[in-house]
C-alpha cells in the first residue's frame, strides 16, 4: 500500500502534557484576500511553526483552521499574535481552546 500510495505515512500519537504543552487550541483563519498568493504563502509558512499539529484547508468563512498546542494561556496568546497575526496574508483569526483531543483506535 505504501509503494502505490495509499499509504502516505506513518506517525506516532503523542500526549502533548509530556512534552510541557498544557492546552491544545483550534486557530480558525480567514486571509484578507482570496489570492494563489496569499494561500500559498500562508500555506507554506504555516507548516513551519513547531505548536502547529494539523492544518485544514476549508470552505465556507474560514479559510483554515489550524491546531496548534501550547504550554499555557500566555504561549497562546503569543502565538495568536507573533506567529499569526502578525503575517501579511492573515486578515482575521479566531482561537477556540479544545478541551478534550479524542482519535478512535486504530484499526487491525
Amino acid at each position: 500500500l505504501a509503494e502505490n500510495g495509499a499509504i502516505l505515512g506513518f506517525h506516532a500519537v503523542v500526549n502533548p502534557a509530556m512534552l510541557g504543552y498544557g492546552i491544545e487550541a483550534m486557530i480558525a483563519v480567514r486571509l484578507p484576500e482570496h489570492s494563489r498568493q496569499n494561500f500559498d504563502a500562508f500555506r507554506e509558512y504555516v507548516i513551519t511553526i513547531p505548536e502547529v499539529i494539523d492544518v485544514y484547508h476549508v470552505s465556507g468563512e474560514i479559510d483554515f483552521l489550524v491546531h496548534v498546542v501550547a504550554r499555557d494561556a500566555q504561549h497562546l496568546r503569543d502565538l495568536a499574535l507573533d506567529q499569526f497575526l502578525s503575517r501579511p496574508e492573515v486578515g482575521h483569526i479566531e482561537t477556540d481552546l479544545i478541551f478534550d483531543h479524542l482519535r478512535p483506535p486504530a484499526h487491525a
